[in-house]
């Protein structure tokens, strides 16, 4: 089975979502008529896609499988991703023209975005934080023992 590049599913899924707010979103309360529906690039983490859906109703963290044969999550459960900040739950639905992937809502709804860069330049710098994991303490041992800790608490 041939399996698509991140680009062709990343294309579909944004294509999917467009529908979807055309359809079933379009007069809903909780639309942001600033922004629209944008996907990032996918990259790969571990066998799975992994980027960021922007709609005018909700941003989130989103993974499709690389290979459906390699996925056995069924629509509407739950499964949680261990990334370098955190560990993360994703809810799974499947669409068709996309197959199967998983949402973890980072925000919504989208009202506190201005326009569509604001979106992408939060979306872009959650995903980089997602991956870089964070910072490490700059206290050594020695400081957190005196209590060094509590001065850089209340400052």
């Amino acid at each position: 089975m041939l399996t698509p590049d991140g680009e062709s599913i990343r294309c579909a899924l944004t294509a999917t979502f467009e529908n979807i707010l055309a359809s079933r979103m379009r007069e809903l309360p909780i639309i942001n008529p600033l922004l629209s529906v944008q996907t990032s690039a996918l990259q790969r983490y571990g066998n799975e896609w992994l980027g960021i859906l922007i709609t005018p109703w909700s941003m989130n963290l989103t993974m499709l499988p690389i290979s459906c044969d390699d996925w056995d999550y069924l629509p509407g459960t739950t499964f949680e991703r261990r990334f370098p900040y955190g560990n993360y739950r994703f809810l799974v639905s499947h669409a068709d023209g996309v197959g199967p992937y998983a949402l973890c809502s980072l925000f919504s709804p989208m009202f506190e975005f201005a326009d569509q860069a604001a979106a992408q330049v939060t979306a872009e710098s959650a995903l980089l934080a997602l991956l870089a994991g964070p910072k490490p303490s700059s206290l050594s041992r020695r400081d957190w023992l005196r209590g060094a800790w509590s001065e850089n608490a209340a400052s």
